[in-house]
């Protein structure tokens, strides 16, 4: 186990199986055993020990007596803190109960009866076993040693993982046993099972462990038994899953998946994470409050730590880019579906307002462009004519005729309102009464041609140190220009706002930013995605029965696909002939790093260490080596911290996503909370 960061490695395994022959079957299990001593918590499948359909064998005091002693020699060869769930046969007094059995480091920890025995179609549980009501003596004598059992069983690796177990049939009933368990703090939740397989049960059985992982917020075991199983009517599949909060992680092959004849022991094994779980409850406060409904306690019975195999790597898929989805069609539906919001959410404030009026800064960037679209499918869909709204383009003395004739062409095509307003000069004379001289400038005597030509021959080193003034004012007089005209509309996204990458009271204002929990790395997608899927080339200039924009020309699509290409900026910095010379990235380091830190951080609340670590690993679009992700972290840590005043004060704007930092609902943090503690980690990484 990642002892520090919570994460726990499971194996689901289903053993070669003689039914009826116990030693035989311990053989097979100390088999997959050897094979997977790098796992914490081991599961075979129910009865593993007998084999499922030994039938009116299960009566016979032989075949109990030596399953006994076969419990007893798999406890002897548990070591390292793994924890062993097997399945057996277990008689108390004149009862026979079907029990998953826990061990550990030589120790038989407990057992757990069944609850819900099938006494249907192939089923005839019942003929055979009790199922327990909680009613069942608190321990029993087994295998020479006293021996905690009871449906109240829970246990502990002495770390952050608590494991309760379930059989089979347990899982498919309206309530689960595990759901109980949870709600009383189980986070992994295991299934010894003996699923046999008929037409598309696979299916069901695959969706009910993903939905109980999910309900549960939990990660859920199942073992199911094998296909050596099979005997008389039945056919078993071996069919073993581990799933994470609804999501399904890892799943062997099974009987009937097109694969091989599978005549040998196969298992699947997982990584899973209990501390990003225990995150998630502690979110879900109802999750919590749920206690107040289950009057029954739990023992726990508390097994020793394993060992931190902190070495052993990660088998777990770490996305890299967790807002965008890998697949093209769910990429294709997400972006749908964010649209859908935005343009519901802005119709809304539309409609609000008296006027109908409203307008937005265009600068030819990612960001202005999506909002822009937006709001014409808004007005469209409202029956209102995009002439209502006046979009503002105003270039400044980084802004290259690339993006100035992007967003001319944008608002030309899409059929709104165009301004062009030079702010050079408004600057300029701002900078003079600020008596402020622009990266050492003396500029009292100079017009704007000629401050112009002035910066154009800057040093590299003057470019460097920047200057936060010329900045600002140009981003303030832009917001003033705006807030001039009426209702704005913003633009920001999400990963501006978490890094505070906006001047305040300039860009970081506006009164409805439709932008406003998107992440910039699903910025860039959604843009294309219109452009691809959004537009309608034949004639007309209304939106048709989709709700697609009119591109007749085709111009919106060649426009928004230069758009998309070209370098994230905020165009700020003098440009150098006409080419854009500020990067964002290039300043703040990459943006698909800074949103898997900020979905890490604000979403699983995961520690600094952590999200390096788990960055080791992450199928990231491209390599980033150690030192830049250590340095782009450091980046988020200070920003995100130092910039909450920002986000404190900003306007209303729809959510999309899981991860907001509107401080109305999602994201309240003090404007003034110290660094240092989530800094110190770098400290040491040196």
């Amino acid at each position: 186990m990642h002892a520090k960061y919570g994460i726990v490695r499971v194996t689901v395994a289903s053993p070669t199986c003689s039914v009826g022959n116990p030693d035989k079957n311990v053989e097979a299990a100390l088999s997959v055993l050897t094979s997977v001593q790098d796992s914490d918590v081991v599961v075979f499948p129910e009865l593993s020990i007998t084999g499922y359909t030994c039938a009116d064998l299960f009566r016979q005091q032989l075949l109990l007596d030596r399953s006994e002693e076969a419990v007893a020699r798999i406890a002897a060869k548990s070591q390292h803190g793994q924890l062993i769930f097997v399945g057996v046969p277990i008689a108390v007094g004149s009862q026979l109960y079907n029990c998953a059995v826990a061990l550990q480091n030589g120790k038989i920890l407990g057992a757990v009866p069944k609850q819900n025995l099938p006494n249907y179609n192939e089923f005839y549980e019942s003929r055979w076993f009790r199922g327990a009501d909680g009613n069942e003596p608190k321990s029993i004598h087994y295998a020479g040693k006293q021996v905690p059992f009871g449906i109240d069983l829970l246990f502990s690796n002495g770390m952050d993982v608590i494991v309760h177990a379930e059989i089979c049939e347990d899982l498919w009933m309206p309530i689960p046993p595990s759901s109980y368990a949870a709600i009383m703090g189980a986070n992994l939740l295991v299934n010894l099972s003996a699923s046999n397989e008929t037409v598309a049960k696979c299916t069901y059985r695959t969706e009910l462990v993903a939905n109980q992982s999910g309900r549960c917020v939990a990660a859920y075991a199942y073992a199911s038994a094998g296909p050596m199983e099979s005997t008389t009517d039945l056919v078993f599949g071996g069919h073993c899953l581990i799933a994470e909060n609804s999501q399904i992680l890892v799943e062997s092959a099974r009987v009937g998946d097109g694969s091989r004849l599978i005549r040998n022991s196969q298992w699947a094994t997982a990584d899973v994470d209990v501390q990003k779980l225990q995150t998630e409850r502690r979110v879900l406060s109802s999750f919590g409050e749920a206690r107040r409904l289950i009057s029954k306690e739990y023992r726990t019975i508390c097994g020793e730590p394993g060992q931190a195999l902190n070495q052993r790597g990660l088998l777990r898929k770490v996305n890299g880019t967790p807002f965008v989805p890998k697949d093209s069609s769910s990429l294709n539906r997400r972006c749908a579906e964010i649209t859908g919001i935005q343009v519901a959410g802005l119709a809304k404030r539309i409609e609000s307002i008296p006027s109908k009026k409203s307008c937005i800064g265009v600068s030819g960037g990612l960001d202005s462009t999506l909002a822009l679209l937006v709001a014409v499918e808004a007005y469209r869909g409202l029956g209102l004519p995009p002439d209502n709204i006046t979009g503002l383009t105003m270039p400044g003395f980084g802004t290259t005729s690339r993006t100035k004739n992007n967003a001319l062409q944008l608002m030309e095509v899409v059929g709104i309102k165009s301004k062009t307003i030079d702010i050079q000069e408004m600057c300029l004379e701002t900078f003079k009464a600020m008596k402020h001289q622009p990266f050492g400038l003396e500029i009292s005597d100079l017009n704007v041609e000629q401050f112009s030509e002035r910066l154009q021959h800057l040093t590299a080193e003057q470019l460097k140190n920047g200057d936060l003034i010329f900045e600002n004012v140009q981003a303030r007089i832009r917001t003033m220009l705006l807030m001039s005209h009426g209702f704005v509309l913003g633009t920001g996204d999400l990963s501006e706002m978490a890094l505070g990458w906006c001047t305040y009271n300039a860009d970081h204002m506006s009164m409805y930013n439709v932008n406003c929990s998107i992440p910039k790395t699903l910025v860039r997608f959604i843009v294309d995605y219109v452009a691809e899927h959004r537009l309608n080339r034949d004639q007309g200039d209304s939106l048709d029965d989709r709700g697609r924009i009119p591109d007749p020309t085709g111009r919106l699509y060649s426009t928004l696909k230069d758009i998309v290409a070209t370098t994230i900026s905020p165009e700020l910095l003098p440009h150098s002939n006409d080419q854009i010379t500020q990067s964002t990235e290039d300043h703040l380091g990459p943006y698909e790093l800074h949103d898997f830190f900020l979905a890490n951080f604000v979403r699983n609340g995961f520690s600094p260490e952590k999200i390096l670590f788990l960055s080791d690993y992450a199928d990231f679009t491209k390599s980033y080596s150690r030192d830049i992700r250590e340095k782009t972290l450091k980046v988020f840590i200070k920003r995100f911290f130092s910039q909450q005043f920002k986000r404190s004060c900003v306007p209303d704007g729809p959510k999309v996503g899981s991860v907001s930092l509107s401080p109305r609902g999602d994201w309240r943090m003090p404007s003034d909370a110290d660094a240092e503690l989530w800094l110190k980690w770098a400290e040491t990484t040196h």
